[in-house]
């Protein structure tokens, strides 16, 4: 039976956004494991943030209300009621704390509260012009380099907050921030990547206002998780008596055909036959550097639970990009559609009860 996303955040199957958004504040600081020191914290939080991602995405909850969990990844039903080719797919991204500090704009569950209260960029829904990006679908790799031979010039990473205290004078308003989703594939994210990106904006000189093209260039760090963000302060669009708004960009990891990221962890799940899971088989698995590496199991019986733990071939940790997560294979057990009465009955005799 599939995870039930409105019990787990404890509220109605007709709760509006607010309540969704009003139920995850309050279960996610609950049980924060940097708060939360019980042994079910992290876990608890992991399911709490998952539920909002599905339940705070129209098209994630209309997915779940008709088919549930299994329908969010691929298995709609068809006309003949089998699983559609194709159908639409999602899978949790695995990092509660990204999805933290989305909400929030802080991966700190004690600073937005309690520290000035004012983090350097917003958290509201994105604003300003909905086209101020050209060309914008995270795939805009132009090279190495940016603006003054430093690739990062005017942009801050992640969540950060203003040490010094607030002003007592008035301030110009500034307009919401406008935020952008950058996807990268893993092998980016396994090495560190350049992306550079082509905004359109309107400027203000001694003509008047007038629309510029500039190119951003943001360096992907390896190990980077997503929900990472990269800000370009006051790069929206120029207007008087006016901040301009700042530019977010969030890392977005893209689907891979082979891997599923878990944290800085990769998973693979090998296809194995019923007569390899039974007495064994070399497997060959792949590793996101291009190596293969062969997995013997010969000695023991694979179970759909089983899995291997290759140490080292994961992704760099962002904080220790000379570490690396592990690479984690599972197995999918191919079972047979028919037996042959014949070799069922030869079964029957040789297999244990």
């Amino acid at each position: 039976m599939g995870k039930d996303f409105y019990k787990i955040l404890g509220i109605d199957k007709k709760a509006s956004d607010d309540e969704i958004k009003k139920a995850y504040r309050k279960l996610a600081l609950k049980y924060h494991p940097d708060k939360n020191k019980s042994p079910q914290a992290e876990e608890r939080f992991k399911e709490i943030a998952e539920a909002y991602e599905v339940l705070s995405d129209k098209k994630k909850r209309d997915i779940f209300d008709k088919y549930g969990e299994d329908g969010l990844k691929g298995g709609m039903p068809g006309p003949d009621g089998n699983s559609q080719p194709g159908a639409y797919s999602y899978q949790f991204h695995g990092d509660p704390r990204a999805t933290f500090a989305q909400f929030f704009g802080s991966s700190d569950p004690f600073g937005v509260f309690f520290g000035n209260g004012e983090p350097m960029f917003g958290t509201g829904l994105p604003g300003g012009n909905p086209e101020v990006f050209m060309n914008m679908g995270g795939e805009d790799v132009f090279g190495g380099g940016g603006f003054g031979g430093n690739p990062m010039a005017g942009a801050f990473r992640s969540q950060s907050f203003n040490a010094q205290a607030p002003s007592r004078k008035r301030q110009q308003p500034q307009d919401p921030p406008i935020e952008h989703d950058l996807y990268v594939t893993l092998e980016e994210v396994d090495k560190g990547c350049t992306k550079k990106m082509k905004i359109s904006r309107m400027a203000i000189s001694n003509t008047g206002p007038h629309k510029e093209e500039k190119v951003l260039s943001i360096t992907v760090k390896p190990g980077w998780k997503a929900g990472t963000k990269i800000t370009f302060p006051h790069e929206g669009d120029h207007a008087p008596n006016k901040i301009p708004a700042d530019i977010i960009f969030i890392i977005r990891d893209k689907p891979h055909s082979q891997f599923k990221r878990e944290g800085s962890d990769l998973r693979y799940t090998a296809q194995v036959s019923l007569k390899q899971a039974l007495c064994g088989a070399p497997v060959s698995v792949p590793t996101l550097q291009g190596e293969r590496i062969p997995v013997n199991s010969a000695s023991e019986i694979i179970k759909p639970t089983s899995t291997r733990r290759i140490s080292g071939r994961g992704l760099p940790f962002p904080k220790e990009p000379s570490r690396r997560g592990d690479l984690i294979v599972a197995f999918d057990i191919k079972f047979p559609d028919t037996l042959p009465p014949s070799l069922r009955n030869q079964l029957a005799e040789l297999l244990p009860n």
